[in-house]
């Protein structure tokens, strides 16, 4: 089988083999809520490894978290007789978790990514433990996950065992739109609870599952979101009447950046058949915001390929400790729960996304200011006794400065914990939290410049633009007219955003040419 995810019964189940997932394979399940099964060739993989484990036991072989104690207590050997009480009082213990849960679809796509890994066949748990978690995911089951108090490594400790409490019967869930205790969840979904045998406590937490799930899905929206700020771009574009001749293929010959061809290739088709936008303006050349969408947009395009590449590596990564290999017969102990990688790409992700929002908030600006637009003040007839859309660009500007905040790098932070033992670590969880919330800000301020740029482009002429702007500005006319006096601007907003956030711009602009970035 060559996918992870092979589709059955057309796109109805998808089935693990816990080596080539893909990020849109995270958000179907995640999102879809596609249920999935598990190979049968994995199911052997996970016996083998699990029939080595029980050797080790049985001939009390000295093993970290099988046969000894965790962290800085790994020097201290456990009895067989205590093994099974190690694995409670481990999840007990590192359940510390804290804040708000987790949204639904990252806890889902967690549960994936565990399961994801166990199949690979080397971290020594049991058959039932896995068909249990798939159990678990298929029936709707959610644990309740607090989103603070994970240091990246080991892993996502607290917030994993949160996750592990409820496959125990403990802890809390959602099962139904329901906040309950974790064991009625199981209940009420039909779900045996497990009792957690020698090493598979450990290996439910130690990994890197949580800053995966949170970072993949948030790419995932981050690509949407790039293909939605090239549209209000190239809607700015012809409200500002710019120069078309920054966007010429022989620029980005002569710079050969793939992000920058295949942002300057867009503007070009969602333009095309414009009257106002072209090479023939009387001004030579615009500003950086309009001039440079191709260098800055295509930058984020680029990052976006880096942050896709690493995180399907982690997909598909088995990241737990002490990791058992049957065929060499060998058990080693390293740190593949150490999330430095991920953690990078999400500061990575988090800088590259921000400047989506920061180039834009300045077409904002561009658009609402008479002597930089040659439009009316802040887009609105009748100014002063009407202020028009002038707040709507504070708005964006608020959020671009909180960015700034935001994009401070995680990655580059370490405390040490475990007395020392675990002295360096990654901080990626925080990364991933930081830069799902630079996505979700940028996904406003994208919404806020097509809110701005539909009203300026209609003082030009609405019934004269390009295929992809005219297709963006009719769908935004579905949902918000154009404002012809001041009025509450929020929900106009709101809806400008979840027109972003949804797809549904891309979605319709799509239907009349490709936006050509792979999700």
């Amino acid at each position: 089988m060559n996918r992870a995810l092979k589709t059955q019964k057309g796109n109805n189940m998808l089935t693990i083999n816990g080596e080539d997932f893909n990020c849109a394979d995270v958000a179907r399940v995640a999102r879809q809520k596609v249920p999935v099964s598990i190979c049968p060739e994995a199911l052997e993989r996970i016996r083998r490894s699990r029939a080595m484990l029980e050797e080790l036991v049985d001939r009390e072989a000295v093993v970290y978290g099988i046969t000894t104690g965790f962290g800085s207590f790994s020097d201290v050997t456990i009895s067989r007789e205590d093994a099974i009480q190690l694995q409670k009082n481990l999840i007990a213990s590192h359940a510390a978790a804290v804040g708000d849960p987790l949204p639904e679809d990252v806890v889902r796509a967690a549960l994936l990514l565990r399961l994801n890994a166990l199949a690979r066949g080397y971290s020594g748990v049991r058959p039932l433990l896995v068909k249990q978690l798939i159990e678990v995911l298929n029936k709707g089951v959610v644990p309740v996950i607090p989103e603070q108090g994970s240091l990246g490594a080991s892993g996502d400790l607290a917030p994993l065992s949160h996750l592990a409490l409820v496959l125990t019967g403990e802890g809390e869930a959602f099962y139904q739109g329901k906040k309950m205790p974790g064991g009625e969840a199981l209940s009420q979904a039909g779900i045996e609870p497990v009792t957690l045998l020698e090493k598979e406590g450990l290996a439910l937490i130690n990994g890197t599952q949580v800053m995966t799930a949170i970072g993949t899905l948030a790419y995932h929206d981050a690509v949407n979101l790039l293909k939605a700020a090239l549209v209000t771009g190239a809607l700015t574009l012809e409200a500002q009447q710019a120069v078309l001749d920054a966007f010429d293929p022989l620029i980005s010959e002569v710079r050969p950046y793939r992000g920058h061809k295949y942002t300057a290739e867009v503007i070009n088709r969602l333009v095309e058949g414009s009257i106002h936008i072209g090479s023939d303006s009387q001004k030579v050349q615009d500003a950086y915001s309009l001039r440079c969408i191709p260098q800055v947009h295509g930058a984020t395009a680029d990052a976006l390929e880096y942050v896709k590449s690493i995180l399907e590596v982690e997909i598909n990564s088995v990241n737990d400790n002490p990791l058992l290999f049957p065929d060499q017969n060998r058990v080693l102990s390293g740190g593949n729960f150490h999330g430095q990688p991920v953690a990078q790409a999400m500061d990575f992700m988090a800088i590259a996304v921000s400047e989506l929002g920061s180039i834009a908030e300045r077409r904002i600006e561009r658009l609402v200011n008479p002597d930089l637009s040659g439009l009316p003040s802040f887009l609105i007839e009748e100014g002063g006794l009407n202020s028009g859309l002038m707040i709507a660009q504070y708005t964006a500007a608020s959020l671009v400065s909180e960015n700034k905040g935001l994009c401070h790098p995680s990655s580059v932070d370490s405390i040490p914990s475990s007395a020392n033992q675990e002295d360096h670590v990654s901080m990626g969880t925080t990364a991933a939290r930081k830069a799902r919330r630079v996505v979700d800000n940028t996904a406003r301020v994208i919404g806020i410049e097509l809110l701005v740029a539909a009203q300026a482009v209609e003082f030009r002429g609405a019934d004269c633009l390009g295929r992809g702007t005219a297709a963006a500005h009719k769908a935004l006319r579905e949902e918000v007219g154009f404002l012809e006096k001041d009025q509450i601007l929020y929900p106009l907003i709101d809806r400008a955003v979840e027109m972003v956030t949804s797809g549904h711009l891309v979605k319709k602009v799509e239907e009349v040419i490709s936006l050509n970035i792979d999700a």
